[in-house]
């Protein structure tokens, strides 16, 4: 934790503030609008449904620890889980936070340096995706809303002429049935630390998910970035995958091609670089909590 508060007046935070709201409201709005009206969208929607954090959280800014908000528009703040008065503002309480999700923070900080420290891999083409629609004639479509670009019968030829290799439990545990025996990685939620790695899709979208579990002690403007490549992430994940995304204007990466493999690797090698910046940093949230806290 830093060894001195920073206090900053409302006229500094709140645009900030404001501004983040206003970045996430891109995001939230029309996906808020589609669930009103019960309509749903392949790539968009996954940030809201798989991952838990809610819009109305996410609207949230925090200026990460060590932070005193003054001025009436902090007071709202007292009341927030995790948050105590301190003078005449209001900072996000680590020390509470602790108590409570100690053990998230040490699985976090596990993933998280576990990631870092290994080397990426580039060679597995988001075949995870395909996987999930193997032999979708016996097991149907993951995705049941959306076609299949090369027919379930070119789907499986494509899983069955490639080696498949995905490093990631949550990628790994959607596979069909038929499917989990060609992988020649058997991940399991044990061996994730040793296992995930910065080449992976999914790892780096999971930073979005270790930023909001690690709450008010991550910065709005990291929690916004590790959101935004999840978003980028998860576009390029569905154009490498077996469905045809045409009739919402998203022209495919194919990976059974040497042209798309290699657009996938390029593509890939650039989220690596970026997540791994974003990694760092949140590493950094993850060890000053677990610091502070063995120091209480």
């Amino acid at each position: 934790m830093p060894a001195a508060l920073l206090h900053l007046p409302e006229d500094t935070w709140l645009p900030r503030a404001t501004e983040h709201r206003t970045r996430v409201e891109h995001f939230a709005a029309p996906f808020l609008e589609r669930r009103s009206t019960g309509r749903r969208h392949p790539v968009e929607d996954f940030l809201f449904t798989y991952y838990t954090e809610k819009p109305g959280r996410l609207r949230r800014w925090n200026p990460g620890t060590g932070v005193v908000l003054l001025g009436e528009a902090a007071a709202e703040r007292a009341a927030w889980k995790h948050h105590r008065r301190l003078g005449a503002g209001v900072t996000f309480d680590p020390a509470a936070f602790m108590a409570e999700r100690r053990r998230t923070v040490q699985f976090a900080h596990s993933i998280l340096a576990g990631a870092a420290a290994n080397p990426g891999r580039f060679s597995c083409f988001g075949l995870h995706e395909w996987a999930m629609a193997y032999k979708s004639e016996d097991n149907g479509v993951r995705h049941d809303y959306l076609p299949l670009r090369l027919g379930a019968a070119g789907t499986d030829a494509v899983v069955e002429s490639h080696r498949i290799r995905c490093t990631h439990i949550d990628a790994f545990r959607f596979y069909t049935p038929q499917a989990v025996p060609l992988n020649e990685v058997q991940p399991t939620r044990e061996t994730q630390s040793a296992l995930d790695q910065p080449g992976c899709l999914h790892a780096n979208m999971d930073l979005y998910k270790w930023a909001y579990k690690l709450s008010a002690a991550v910065p709005g403007e990291l929690l916004l970035a590790t959101f935004e490549l999840a978003w980028d992430i998860r576009t390029m994940d569905m154009r490498a995958s077996p469905y045809d995304l045409g009739d919402w204007g998203y022209t495919p990466i194919r990976i059974e091609t040497a042209e798309g493999k290699a657009e996938y690797v390029a593509r890939q090698k650039d989220f690596a670089e970026r997540s791994q910046v974003l990694r760092a940093r949140l590493l950094a949230v993850a060890e000053d909590l677990l610091g502070a806290d063995a120091h209480d």
